[in-house]
């Protein structure tokens, strides 16, 4: 399927050697026009794949403004056209979020490249966005669901509670300690323990959260976990919550 492109220029001979080379590469004009008015009109009209857009147009709106408005109506990638490579131009262009520039004059392989790189961005943008979505609405804290999911590089790693034996937190990060693995995530403790609202699991220390079924014994003040080592403190201002979820005999 052809690539639809809106083309804003003011300069009439400009945009049709730019309708030209874009039909050349196998793109179709799905509009053209001198003016920011009637870009942002054509582009919702039209709904184009891409936007060239000269910064400096006919009428009141700089082709900047335009392209914001238009972004705010539909996804569009925004390459801008411009005879003006000076820092306080690009600076205002920024606002708009382009995928890129063209300075003027150029040639018909920076427009190709220009359009090219702008498109496989807005896909990339599109799939991780899409990607973002898909990992709330599978993290999403649900008090039913007896698993979780943990993201461990480009994986999604599907984790029962029950396997689920401690969490630790380390700065930035924290680890999920499972009976098998160990997986590092970007999140906090206070993050965690909202997502394990399961009375399985309590929160010891500032740094730890563990679950009740797997304490193997607790003395002076730290916990002993099945198959772990590692000897787990617990905080004073934790105490009492933990002896709260106790049944001692």
């Amino acid at each position: 399927m052809a690539i639809n492109i809106l083309v804003t220029e003011d300069e009439v001979i400009v945009r049709k050697d730019i309708e030209r080379c874009l039909e050349n590469l196998g793109y179709n004009i799905v509009a053209a026009t001198d003016n920011g008015l009637d870009a942002i009109e054509l582009a919702k009209k039209n709904k184009p794949d891409l936007c060239l857009m000269d910064i400096m147009i006919k009428g009141e709106m700089t082709g900047i403004e335009a392209a914001v408005e238009i972004k705010k109506n539909i996804d569009v990638p925004v390459i801008f056209l411009t005879a003006y490579a000076d820092e306080s131009t690009l600076s205002a262009a920024k606002i708009a979020e382009p995928h890129g520039y063209i300075l003027k004059p150029f040639k018909d392989t920076d427009i190709q490249a220009a359009v090219e790189m702008a498109l496989h961005k807005h896909d990339k943008e599109k799939e991780l966005k899409q990607e973002a979505e898909f990992l709330r609405s599978l993290t999403a804290h649900n008090e039913s669901a007896d698993t979780l999911f943990v993201k461990n590089r480009s994986r999604l790693m599907h984790i029962k509670h029950n396997d689920l034996v401690f969490v630790e937190a380390l700065k930035d990060y924290v680890v999920v300690h499972t009976k098998e693995d160990s997986y590092t995530i970007h999140s906090t403790m206070k993050e965690i323990e909202r997502k394990l609202s399961d009375r399985r699991f309590v929160r010891v220390h500032r740094s730890y959260i563990v679950n009740m079924n797997s304490i193997e014994s607790i003395k002076h003040s730290n916990i002993t976990l099945v198959d772990v080592e590692k000897q787990i403190p617990v905080g004073g201002s934790y105490k009492d919550a933990l002896a709260a979820r106790i049944n001692l005999l």
